[in-house]
């Protein structure tokens, strides 16, 4: 099975579904992203997906509802959860500008002091 992001305006992804891998293989058996794009298109009406992978395999993370699509990176990018957060390229996850301390505690992330404080 393969899983592809529909995307709406400004690539943000506005669903995500699945595709039996029947409906990827081309004529020497071989899975191509394009003819799962072709089925998705024609069952479902919409003509913009993009294949992504529950194993990060590709495109860095896997799409959900809300993310963006970048075409530059080839990466689905989470939504900015703060401000002062910045993304990291390799991961193309957002990171706080301090580290969590990692001492069994629970904490937030408080914008205000750029800080974590426990919950």
């Amino acid at each position: 099975m393969a899983h592809f992001a529909e995307l709406g305006s400004n690539s943000k992804v506005i669903s995500v579904h699945v595709v039996d891998d029947e409906n990827l293989l081309d004529a020497d058996g071989n899975a191509q992203e394009q003819i799962g794009i072709d089925y998705l298109t024609q069952v479902q009406g919409h003509t913009s997906w993009v294949q992504t992978s529950y194993n990060n395999a590709s495109r860095k993370n896997y799409a959900s509802i809300g993310y963006k699509y970048d075409d530059e990176r080839d990466a689905f990018i989470p939504p900015k959860p703060f401000d002062s957060w910045a993304l990291n390229e390799d991961t193309c996850l957002w990171e706080s500008p301090a580290s969590r301390p990692d001492d069994g505690e629970e904490y937030l992330w408080d914008e205000d002091s750029l800080s974590w404080v426990k919950e």
